[in-house]
């Protein structure tokens, strides 16, 4: 774990040099939700829980945190947000968009990562399992060329 200021600091980098960290979903001009979505590789902390290492050696991005406001929750902004993550990294040339849910048949945990059920109706599919509830999940641009995303 690094200081805050560190964090910071990489964030701030991020956001001057890009890629950009993520994208929003405003009401209006009052941002409601925000999902991380960048390279894998921008990530590093992912590679350090074993639940989550990499799959295989696939450039692939990752969409590896949600927020959605309480009052603005189960109104469909995780969907919209999952999509424009999906439209960011086609944009980028991602063969594919990585998620890290909660599985809430599994676990009924609160999640900042978002649901499976949400990602499996996107076309995402669990590509792995290291525990039960928490599946990791990608879209692959390849087998959904077609679907317009």
């Amino acid at each position: 774990m690094r200081p805050g200021e560190e964090n910071k600091a990489a964030f701030r980098q991020a956001v001057e040099h890009g890629p950009p960290p993520g994208v929003l979903a405003f009401d209006g001009v009052t941002a409601v939700g925000w999902c991380q979505v960048t390279p894998r590789d921008a990530v590093p902390w992912l590679d350090r829980l074993w639940q989550l290492k990499r799959v295989d050696d696939a450039p692939v991005w990752s969409l590896s945190c949600l927020y959605v406001r309480k009052k603005y929750r189960l109104q469909g902004i995780t969907s919209h947000l999952i999509a424009a993550a999906l439209q960011a990294a086609r944009r980028a040339n991602a063969p594919a968009l990585e998620a890290y849910p909660f599985d809430a048949g599994v676990s009924p945990s609160a999640s900042g990562s978002g649901y499976a059920s949400t990602f499996a109706r996107a076309g995402f599919r669990a590509v792995a399992r290291r525990v039960p509830a928490r599946p990791i999940m990608r879209y692959d641009f390849t087998q959904n060329a077609d679907d317009g995303v």
